[in-house]
């Protein structure tokens, strides 16, 4: 009797743990997903193992060749989105293909005119695709229907923000700024004197006789080399910090594919671009100097603009220790301070350019008015569309 009773109660509680284990599966039974309305940040990726969708962290999952997103799309109601796409860039709408860039460019499509016949209006898996590299998640932005309080059916815009940096991202960053320091260390400790020539605030206003002797060094010395490249960096590491994305102007996309996510890629590309831009300056100073017929003046400008250069570059790092410290508590706000320093310090430079070549020759001269037009005003100008207007 004994043992016929503890069989029962074993009978008993193993049916109770499979009732139990039915309950809590039917309880937590998986729901559809909820379509949003248009494009938001989230992006999803596809598991190949369980064969299921993954919502994408961009600090822990690695770059992908396909995202895929559910948004929801009537064929009587417009739905455009706009996006910046590498050739080959495709879109699939339930796996169906609707889209395929044919070149670098920004487009705006209207999802509801590319979505196939065969596609009822609904829920649908909208995927993207960039067969050699990853898609430039935070170019997309898109609209869908969405009724007002009187219940018509206006179009409502979801703009997809750029993403702030994550502490992965912080880590690289002040990795980057320790090894500035210790390069600007190193260089400071081999050329004293050449760098305490340069690197004098006074300088900027005053007009002394060293630096007027300044201006008769030869530009192109090891020392302006390196410190070229150090300000390179320092401007690279702000601009990839402050999301100001080379990637999305339709010319350098054509030549350059650098993922988001690959920060020390972006900053080493980034370097390499400003580098050629302020070497390449002094060819271009000299072709205008040539069509101008102000050969004179091209080596003083370029002396001055290297130095001047080479002196606001060493705010750089303290301006992005700022913003990495204020990011996460005033994003909006400390991004707009970093652009505006970007743009004071690209100002100064012209400025002080323009000053010492009223020294040399006057710029009430409407010849040489029009020649610092040239060689200064309008790269500045392309300068901030590009860096600081860019979002």
């Amino acid at each position: 009797m004994g043992l016929l009773r503890k069989l029962l109660l074993l009978a008993w509680a193993l049916g109770g743990g499979l009732c139990a284990g039915s309950a809590r599966a039917s309880e937590y039974r998986q729901l559809p997903p909820t379509p949003p309305a248009g494009l938001t940040g989230e992006w999803l990726l596809h598991d190949a193992a369980r064969n299921r969708l993954i919502l994408f962290l961009p600090g822990y999952h690695q770059p992908a060749h396909t995202y895929y997103q559910w948004v929801q799309i009537q064929r009587n109601q417009p739905f455009p989105i706009s996006f910046a796409a590498q050739p080959g860039l495709s879109l699939f709408l339930d796996n169906q293909l609707v889209f395929t860039a044919g070149k670098a460019a920004t487009y705006t499509i209207d999802l509801s005119k590319y979505m196939p016949r065969s596609l009822a209006s609904g829920n649908h898996l909208l995927g993207v695709w960039q067969p050699d590299g990853s898609p430039a998640l935070s170019t997309f932005s898109g609209s869908s229907p969405v009724a007002d309080a009187s219940g018509r059916v206006k179009v409502g815009t979801v703009r997809v923000q750029p993403r702030v940096p994550g502490t992965r991202g912080q880590n690289v960053y002040l990795s980057f700024l320790l090894l500035l320091g210790l390069l600007y260390g190193g260089v400071r400790s081999t050329y004293q004197s050449g760098i305490a020539r340069i690197f004098q605030v006074e300088e900027l206003f005053g007009n002394s006789s060293d630096q007027q002797s300044f201006l008769t060094k030869p530009a192109f010395s090891l020392l302006n080399l390196l410190l070229v490249l150090l300000f390179s960096l320092s401007f690279a590491l702000l601009l990839t910090a402050i999301h100001t994305d080379l990637q999305n102007l339709p010319l350098l996309r054509s030549f350059i594919n650098v993922p988001e996510s690959a920060i020390v890629a972006r900053v080493l590309v980034y370097t390499l671009l400003i580098t050629g831009f302020v070497f390449g300056k002094y060819v271009f100073l000299e072709l205008l100097g040539y069509i101008f017929d102000v050969q004179e003046l091209v080596n003083v400008q370029y002396r001055e603009f290297l130095r001047t250069t080479l002196l606001t570059g060493l705010f750089l790092p303290a301006v992005l220790l700022l913003y990495l410290g204020l990011n996460t508590t005033l994003p909006t706000t400390v991004g707009w301070a970093a652009s505006a320093v970007i743009a004071g310090l690209l100002v100064i430079t012209v400025l002080r350019v323009g000053r010492t070549l009223h020294r040399h020759a006057s710029l009430l001269n409407l010849h040489l008015f029009a020649y610092l037009c040239a060689t200064e005003v309008l790269p500045l100008l392309v300068l901030l569309k590009l860096i600081v207007f860019t979002y």
